[in-house]
């Protein structure tokens, strides 16, 4: 059974993931780890727990969401994988810090594995389908985990509401599709975990959520 693991990180409040399963095998998914605080707490755990990170993932390639992928890529000799159609988004990175203010400690890792829904990830005995949801981003993937019921989803859904749909890329009905596409055709008991903020599950999104609710 995998272990789903998560850290509020850096200015933004980004959910990072660390999913391992009894092999001690890891992934690593959306390490905003930003201080040198932030990526000690992060590698401590993996230290304490005897942990093996074997992959190093994506869902998008926001500022938030990507801050520590050099500390990551450095540290456990791990390569970045994301789908081909967040490259521009990651290019952007250090036109995106000026504009926030936030200044980029680790130089901008690029990607060198990409990723689409015909494949899987694979770790230890763990393994987690893909989905493209594009909406928030132009080719935000979400990871599910269909045996332990759980989805990965980045700034696709959160609790009560719905990734922004205003940055470059971003479009309110590619996300809303997305979402019903793929999400909600999920098991109600299915647990969402969100880039930011609490982790909620497909049934309450299905009766709670405003953007979910047909006319």
């Amino acid at each position: 059974m995998s272990v789903v693991v998560d850290f509020v990180f850096n200015p933004f409040q980004e959910n990072t993931y660390l999913i391992y399963d009894e092999t001690n095998k890891c992934i690593i998914i959306d390490p905003g780890c930003y201080t040198k605080e932030e990526k000690k707490v992060l590698d401590d755990y993996i230290e304490q727990n005897g942990l093996i990170p074997e992959r190093l993932i994506n869902t998008h390639c926001h500022i938030d969401h990507v801050l520590g992928n050099h500390h990551i890529a450095e540290k456990y000799g791990l390569e970045l994988e994301i789908h081909k159609g967040e490259i521009q988004v990651l290019e952007s990175l250090s036109m995106v810090a000026n504009m926030y203010g936030i200044p980029l400690f680790d130089p901008v890792l690029k990607a060198s594995k990409f990723l689409s829904e015909k494949d899987v990830i694979e770790f230890g005995n763990t393994a987690l389908q893909i989905f493209f949801t594009p909406g928030h981003s132009p080719a935000s993937i979400s990871f599910y985990n269909k045996k332990d019921g759980y989805i990965i989803g980045g700034d696709v859904l959160f609790q009560g509401s719905i990734g922004r749909t205003d940055l470059p890329g971003g479009d309110f009905n590619t996300l809303i599709n997305s979402i019903k596409n793929n999400f909600m055709n999920l098991p109600v008991q299915t647990k969402v975990y969100s880039g930011h903020g609490a982790a909620t599950t497909i049934g309450f999104e299905a009766l709670h959520n405003p953007f979910l609710q047909d006319s």
